[in-house]
Parts: structure tokens; sequence; C-alpha cells
């Protein structure tokens, strides 16, 4: 049986098998100006898999994704959990400037619903020793978050006394530690989304 995961690669692969199978380079408008030049070092285009008799296409586009998830791991610039993909291009910004970014890039800001999550998270914090912002905002009543959609929160990792805002920090970042703090949503933080 084949993993979430691997489901959402494929997905993404869908994407580009017109242009593989046509012999041009692979135009990955969104994810590869999401992740700038790193793509480029797997990938600089797809040759093409019809017809080349050598492996069928979906075992060829299997062996590629593989190697590009390698590489992104080893660049510091993916890891994955819960069956999602979370992904840094390294770049900072404020929160709507955030999740403007990464739904540019075809994802959404990065949010954890599990302590597995929230380690994935993390890892990129850490990596680059800085706070990033979550896909967490202050409903309507103060002090009560939720996720974007409007839903309740189903997992937490406040930092003690926190949230501590009280209707003047609406977004929530995560600090070096992997707990949370509500937060003004004009400062600039590490850019991670999720796919």
């Amino acid at each position: 049986m084949m993993s979430p995961l691997f489901h959402k690669i494929l997905g993404a692969v869908f994407f580009l098998l017109p242009y593989c199978s046509q012999g041009k380079p692979a135009a990955l408008p969104s994810f590869s100006r999401f992740l700038g030049e790193a793509y480029k070092k797997f990938l600089p285009g797809f040759p093409a898999l019809a017809g080349n008799g050598k492996e069928d296409p979906v075992s060829q586009l299997e062996h590629r994704i593989s190697r590009l998830e390698g590489v992104l791991h080893l660049e510091k610039m993916i890891t994955t959990a819960g069956g999602k993909i979370f992904a840094t291009n390294g770049k900072k910004a404020d929160f709507h400037a955030t999740v403007k970014e990464c739904q540019e890039a075809g994802g959404s800001i990065a949010t954890p619903t599990n302590p597995s999550e929230n380690d994935a998270i993390l890892y990129f914090v850490k990596s680059y020793n800085t706070y990033a912002y979550l896909g967490i905002k202050e409903s309507l009543i103060p002090s009560k978050f939720q996720f974007l959609d409007g839903t309740k929160l189903s997992y937490t990792n406040w930092h003690s006394k926190e949230p501590s805002g009280k209707g003047e920090e609406e977004c929530v970042e995560m600090y070096t530690d992997g707990t949370w703090n509500d937060k003004r949503c004009n400062q600039n933080r590490l850019i991670v989304c999720q796919f």
C-alpha cells in the first residue's frame, strides 16, 4: 500500500507529466520559485519519459521523486510528518506575506496538528535559529485561537503563560524550543509551508 506522502508527490508529478512526455524541461512555476535554485541541482530539466524503452514512466518518476526528496532533505529544505511535506526557502516575511508565498507555491502556511508535525516545523526553526509563523490566528474572541479556516485547534503547544496578547497579538509564532507564542503579525519570521 502506498503512503499518503506518495499520493501527494504523485499529484505533483501528474502536473509535470505533460512536460515530461513532450521532452520539455519541467516548468515548475510555483514550487520551483518557492524553493529557488535548489531544485535545479537535481532536476535541471526532465528528459522525455515516454518511449525510451528502459523503464515504465511511473517507475522513473518514483525514482526521480525519491532522489529529489533526498536532495531537498540534505539541503534542509523539506521534512515530512503526518503525510505532509513541510518546506522552507530560508527567507523571512511577515505573516500575510508568508501566507501568500505558501499559497503561490501550491501549499499553505505550516500548521501543526500534532507533536510530530510540530517537530517537523521545529526542525527548520532550529536549523535557521529563528522563529516561524504558524497557520493559526486569534478568533473574534480575544485569547482564543483557531486554524485559518476557522476550525477549533485540536493540538496546542503554548509557551508558559501564553497566549498573552489579549487581542493585540493575533498571529502565532514558534519559538526555537517548539513552543508557541501569540505575536503581532507584522514581524518577519521564517517562511515554512506545508504541502
